[in-house]
């Protein structure tokens, strides 16, 4: 693997990628729009499309903040949650379910099991 020569980062490119790592609303409005028509699209409701989305992070085994998104479009019980886990734990394996668990569970506000801070 070669590793790349330093490239020309040009002033707007260096602030638009710092503003998508802070999280700038309006930086990713286009990615919240593109989300609405996907959405719409699917022809599920905004509730089940979310829950599908945690499926696919769980499967992807997504970083922390992917989670935080999702949970809130998704909640309308956390038994929701414990579900969709429950559902797709066959097809991602047990290792998967482990690592998603916390996640779902700061999202929720909820406090970490002993030992896993």
């Amino acid at each position: 693997m070669n590793v790349p020569s330093k490239a020309e980062i040009g002033e707007e490119t260096r602030s638009q990628l710092a503003g998508m790592a802070l999280g700038d609303p309006e930086l990713l409005m286009e990615g919240l729009e593109a989300r609405a028509n996907w959405q719409e699209r699917s022809g599920l409701d905004p509730r089940t499309f979310s829950l599908v989305k945690i499926a696919a992070l769980i499967a992807l085994d997504a970083p922390p903040s992917s989670y935080l998104w999702q949970v809130a479009n998704a909640l309308d019980s956390a038994d929701d949650l414990l579900g969709v886990l429950h559902a797709v734990a066959p097809q991602v394996g047990g290792p998967k379910i482990v690592a998603a668990a916390p996640e779902l569970m700061v999202a929720l506000g909820l406090s970490l099991p002993e030992g896993q801070q």
